[in-house]
């Protein structure tokens, strides 16, 4: 009898449901089953209505399925509510729909559990909320006890950066044991970091691989290490192993965070993010530089980014090294060569391992410097 628009009204009619006088609780009941499917549907799909409202609707054993699916679509309706239909339900198409809205799942794993306790779960709606309980909760948690075993070992370093570890790879999940190795090769806290060096943009290159992509960088990594040191140790290539096929992020990470060993293996990732945030860790030292720039495996980025280094660019046999080496940038090689000694640039004007250019470059400067 209430002078009030139909969204007020049922408003108010759901609140005296809950009034504590039998007769008034009992009367708004009556009332509100006397709605029109079609007014109730509106309500349900309306963003302006009230969560009590579409909670109530959300809740009723009796409702029709296009209302229920209105209240799961919208926005405002309380979780508790849909984790309730979630679990009394006998629609799975409500199920699989609800499963759509991973932000709620995540918000709200008490719906993840209602969905896969109730018997009317589909295998699309079961495989939905399966998923999104492991992605969002059981690898966080997994993260968090590995970090916090870490934190009580005095593993500051390690723990940090379990903390925010995605924990794939690119073959599924990253095991507990490849986990705690990986763990004795990160010695830099995030104090100690400094990530200015990589632009937002940059993280695009920090593409998904494949388990194929994984193995290749894999092999890349264990040829490299044949060709430069010789025979490579079975606990060496099982180490590259399970660090090439952590994702990306995780290991551009553990370039800047990792130890001697770590960084000598990522620093010919096939990735120029991996391969740059190695010389981009501060524990890394001019001896290591100077072997770096010695390689022919590093990708030309990382040989750029060490010779403009002002410190780096200091040492003669850092970019006596660079000059030497044919990955360098042409570019980057022609301003080093005013630097190189006349005796070192008549050896690189007959190396015929570097390009025709920086030869040519290299006899012109040491025939000037003898005034011929």
């Amino acid at each position: 009898m209430l002078p009030l628009q139909q969204s007020d009204l049922l408003e108010v009619l759901v609140a005296l449901v809950q009034n504590d006088d039998p007769q008034i609780a009992a009367a708004a009941n009556e009332t509100l089953k006397a709605e029109s499917p079609e007014d109730l549907l509106i309500a349900a799909s309306a963003p302006d209505t009230a969560p009590s409202v579409l909670a109530y609707l959300a809740t009723q054993s009796d409702g029709k399925r296009e209302v229920y699916e209105a209240t799961i679509l919208n926005t405002r309706t309380p979780d508790p509510a849909l984790a309730k239909l979630a679990a009394t339900t006998p629609h799975n198409s409500l199920l699989e729909l609800i499963t759509i809205n991973q932000q709620r799942l995540v918000r709200s794993p008490e719906i993840i559990e209602a969905i896969l306790s109730n018997p009317a779960c589909s295998g699309e709606a079961e495989r939905r909320a399966r998923e999104t309980r492991k992605e969002f909760f059981e690898k966080e948690r997994g993260a968090r006890q590995i970090a916090d075993e870490l934190r009580a070992r005095g593993q500051t370093a390690a723990a940090e950066f379990f903390e925010a570890a995605e924990l794939t790879t690119a073959a599924g999940e990253l095991s507990l044991e490849d986990a705690w190795l990986i763990a004795q090769h990160i010695e830099v806290s995030d104090a100690d970091l400094d990530d200015s060096w990589l632009p937002a943009e940059r993280y695009e290159e920090l593409i998904t691989e494949t388990a194929a992509d994984a193995l290749a960088n894999v092999q890349r990594v264990i040829e490299s290490e044949r060709i430069e040191s010789g025979e490579v140790s079975t606990e060496r290539v099982s180490l590259i192993r399970r660090i090439m096929f952590m994702n990306t992020k995780d290991r551009m990470k553990l370039a800047m965070k990792g130890d001697r060993e770590a960084r000598g293996i990522l620093i010919r990732d096939s990735n120029k993010v991996v391969s740059s945030a190695v010389v981009n860790n501060p524990r890394i030292s001019e001896q290591e530089i100077e072997n770096i720039a010695a390689m022919r495996t590093v990708s030309d980025e990382v040989l750029r980014l060490i010779a403009l280094n002002r410190s780096w660019a200091r040492s003669y046999p850092i970019i006596h090294n660079l000059a030497r080496n044919p990955r360098t940038p042409i570019p980057t090689v022609m301003n080093l060569l005013g630097r190189i000694r006349t005796k070192d640039l008549q050896n690189l004007s007959q190396n015929r391992n570097v390009s025709e250019t920086v030869r040519r470059q290299a006899y012109r400067l040491e025939q000037a410097r003898s005034g011929k």
